[in-house]
């Protein structure tokens, strides 16, 4: 056995789905675990939240059948989010899932989150700078989310490229981090992707063609909508929930609060949630590319057969030595 091989055995076993948003990955994830004696880890930042149920596409009980789910619906919709608060939460679903002698499934899309707890990266290094993210804050409100997005452009353009002008929330983050540490987190990122993991792993990334991929986003926006979207977010406004919060910056939620204060029609607050979903998959596919020792799972060389897609990860599983076939 070489080197690299016999070290990693040592490690803690670890299993990665992930993929762009819509792509199949709940169902594909509930079958895997079963198969191997898993338990589910979400890695979604908005699946994280109660009473946020059809915004976020989250799984039901039904759904589970019968395997154990960690991080749904443990916070609230006004506590914070980040990426500390996710690693935090998973040490402790892994301990016990380690004590159960299971194999950890991390599902979802948000590809920093997987990073961070593949690698064991410490964000508790660098503290908030609180006084210079208000700042920006209020220049956001004053001026635009262009204005910051402007500025980033100048300091770590990689980053530019890679976040929407309108999320304000991680353009600040990456201003930030330029400003306490005087290195663009673009090159940080790239730094953390060269360390070595924390876990025996294989990381999956389940892909579609992109056509494909963007009709079944437009189809779940649509659902979303006949299933009752607006009364969820109505509800959640009533809960004092407002569009700063980091519970209401997800995909569809942002939308329909600036439906519901009359600052655009439904049918275009639809249109744009179509829209800034599709985008959202594409950067997440330039995530994904830029990680490095990922196993792609195309789904048109397995011809949309599932049980085909579940072998070939088996077969990774065992040759990794995180399963014994």
């Amino acid at each position: 056995m070489a080197e690299q091989e016999k070290k990693a055995s040592l490690l803690p076993p670890m299993v990665i789905l992930s993929g762009p948003t819509g792509v199949g990955k709940t169902k594909l994830s509930i079958a895997l675990a079963k198969e191997i004696g898993g338990e589910i880890i979400s890695a979604d930042s908005m699946q994280v939240y109660e009473f946020m149920d059809i915004g976020s596409a989250k799984i039901t009980k039904e759904e589970m059948q019968g395997v154990r789910h960690h991080l749904i619906d443990v916070l609230k919709p006004w506590e914070e989010f980040n990426v500390v608060t996710f690693q935090s939460l998973c040490q402790e679903a892994l301990k016990g899932i380690y004590e159960r002698g299971k194999i950890p499934v991390v599902v979802g899309g948000t590809g920093f989150y997987v990073q961070a707890l593949l690698r064991g990266i410490d964000f508790t290094e660098n503290e908030d700078n609180t006084e210079y993210r208000r700042s920006l804050e209020e220049l956001a409100k004053k001026e635009g989310p262009q204005v910051l997005h402007e500025m980033l452009i100048k300091v770590d353009p990689a980053s530019a490229e890679a976040i929407h002008e309108n999320n304000v929330k991680r353009t600040i983050r990456a201003l930030e981090f330029f400003k306490l540490t005087g290195t663009p987190i673009s090159k940080h990122n790239e730094e953390q992707r060269a360390k070595e993991r924390a876990y025996n792993s294989c990381y999956f990334v389940l892909n579609d063609k992109r056509e494909l991929l963007y009709e079944r986003i437009e189809a779940r926006v649509d659902e979303m909508i006949r299933d009752g979207l607006v009364d969820e977010v109505k509800r959640l406004k009533d809960m004092g929930c407002i569009r700063t919060m980091t519970s209401m910056q997800g995909l569809g939620y942002k939308e329909i609060l600036d439906y519901l204060a009359g600052e655009c029609s439904l049918e275009d607050a639809i249109a744009k949630i179509k829209l800034e979903t599709r985008h959202f998959a594409k950067r997440q596919l330039t995530w994904f590319r830029r990680e490095g020792d990922v196993i792609w799972l195309n789904k048109p060389d397995f011809g949309y057969d599932d049980q085909r897609i579940l072998s070939e990860m088996k077969r990774c599983l065992s040759e990794q030595g995180i399963i014994h076939c």
